[in-house]
């Protein structure tokens, strides 16, 4: 079976939104934003909730369609929640609605592994042999970004959604993460492979952002990406491993403060 975890903002008592998939030949990770609309928890679950466990959305068209036919239920039952509460509430989500991030991959019997994204989650594919890493996101410059979100009412914009197919071998790694920990991530990365990410490293830093100093920090430290992968991999053992581990990296510096989910698929 798969492996995965989940954790709201450690020690500060606030509501996880984000929410995980960890099926026999699928994996999912669903970040739920919190800064836009309302019931961002709810939707991210609800996502994970119905997404095809057997069947890849491998095409732009394949995904809008489940939205399509999953997005009503959804948005009437929490009408009827926003209507429980204030005028504010009921107004927020005419105008907003509800927003997510989506990041899935299925293992198929081929060997195959179709991937999709929509946003800042990420999925993950690592060759031990190889030391290479592939991934579903664009570059780290662009975590700072604003994401493209799936919202409960209205249509996909083209432009976020992104597909592949890792190719996998008996070395292979695949796991799925949001986007604070996808961050920590592609930097160690990055850093391991200095080389060969020098522009993309620099245009992080001189970017003066929150994730510009993570970058700074880690820089002044040994990247050995093997072991930072299998440390963080290993955490999803236990709820208290996971949160001693992420504690530890936002202590140290490279790890920004968010909701944190991991999930690691059983090849």
């Amino acid at each position: 079976m798969s492996k995965g975890m989940t954790l709201a903002k450690p020690r500060e008592h606030l509501a996880n939104e984000d929410a995980i998939l960890e099926a026999e030949n699928c994996i999912a990770v669903s970040d739920g934003a919190g800064g836009c609309g309302v019931f961002a928890d709810e939707w991210s679950a609800y996502l994970m909730n119905n997404l095809p466990q057997n069947r890849p959305l491998t095409t732009y068209d394949e995904l809008n369609d489940w939205i399509d036919q999953i997005w009503e239920p959804f948005y009437e039952a929490h009408e009827e929640k926003a209507k429980m509460g204030d005028a504010m509430l009921v107004q927020k989500y005419y105008d907003e609605g509800s927003f997510a991030t989506l990041a899935a991959a299925w293992r198929m019997e081929d060997g195959r592994c179709p991937w999709v994204s929509y946003g800042d989650s990420v999925v993950f594919h690592y060759s031990r042999n190889t030391k290479r890493l592939e991934h579903s996101f664009t570059q780290l410059v662009d975590f700072s970004k604003p994401p493209h979100l799936i919202n409960c009412k209205e249509p996909l914009e083209e432009e976020g959604f992104r597909a592949g197919v890792f190719a996998l071998g008996e070395d292979s790694l695949v796991f799925a993460a949001s986007d604070a920990l996808s961050h920590y991530i592609m930097m160690c990365y990055e850093l391991a492979h200095c080389g060969d990410y020098y522009q993309e490293l620099l245009d992080e830093r001189n970017r003066g952002t929150i994730n510009g100093q993570l970058l700074a920090v880690a820089e002044q430290m040994p990247m050995d990406f093997d072991k930072i992968l299998d440390d963080l991999l290993a955490s999803v053992e236990s709820a208290e491993r996971f949160e001693s581990h992420l504690l530890s990296l936002q202590r140290q510096g490279v790890l920004d403060k968010d909701d944190y989910s991991l999930v690691v698929l059983n090849l």
